[in-house]
């Protein structure tokens, strides 16, 4: 079986349509086809290309050493560097060809650091030669604004996604972590991706909500405030949609 095959037989059985496992992924639908059929040809070199087959392992929940190793054999991939690696692992971006500093550029440069350097030089002789002490409240007020200003606090992880507040549905990971797709009914799509263990994501529309999950067993459902019964065991691939009047 080529890594291609294998691809495409995991995907199907985890219940991924090419455009859904493109929006989990972020990698190209034409692209993922290609790739199912063994073409790496418009991945942008094997670096990618293995970066690639890396995130679908894991968007299909799927054995990466197995997936990458099949692909290091059939590509005939040679040892790789230490900055390759760090490409394929979204470190760093792959390096550019070296560009050349203009002339003209390094003139502007110099230009704007003498200019700035005479406006700090004229700052300071100003305030040397003014003798009237209130630039000294003017020093320590700014220091004061920065001592009494606290740090934003970085946001957490986003839980709640809405398109309106017709039908409510609330997904808790209680016993394992699981896939979703979660769309309303005019098709928008309001979360794609995995759910950790434990998390828990609220989901609104106005009208009707579509859910398929990649992991029925590991999570309990709430609809529009009430308890539903398991909708499918582990490993299963479940779709249900509920609408206001769930």
């Amino acid at each position: 079986m080529t890594l291609g095959s294998m691809i495409q037989k995991a995907r199907k059985a985890a219940g991924f349509s090419l455009a859904e496992l493109a929006s989990a992924t972020n990698i190209r639908a034409t692209v993922l086809n290609q790739i199912e059929k063994d073409d790496f040809s418009n991945c942008g070199g094997q670096t990618y290309a293995r970066g690639h087959v890396r995130n679908i392992a894991v968007a299909l929940n799927a054995d990466q050493a197995e997936f990458l190793r099949v692909f290091d054999e059939e590509q005939g991939v040679e040892a790789r560097t230490m900055s390759d690696l760090l490409v394929e692992n979204s470190v760093m971006r792959k390096p550019n060809s070296k560009q050349n500093v203009s002339l003209k550029m390094l003139l502007v440069i110099s230009v704007a650091c003498l200019g700035i350097a005479g406006v700090v030089q004229i700052v300071l002789t100003n305030i040397s030669m003014d003798q009237n002490p209130t630039p000294k409240v003017e020093v320590s007020a700014p220091s004061t604004l920065l001592a009494t200003q606290s740090p934003a606090t970085s946001s957490s992880e986003q839980s709640t996604f809405s398109t309106g507040m017709g039908v409510t549905v609330i997904i808790n990971a209680v016993r394992d972590k699981s896939w979703l797709f979660v769309s309303d009914a005019s098709g928008r799509t309001l979360f794609s991706g995995q759910i950790p263990q434990g998390a828990i994501r609220t989901f609104t529309s106005d009208q009707r909500l579509d859910i398929k999950v990649g992991n029925a067993g590991g999570v309990d459902l709430e609809v529009n405030g009430k308890s539903i019964d398991p909708i499918g065991v582990n490993a299963e691939v479940v779709s249900v949609s509920y609408g206001a009047d769930s």
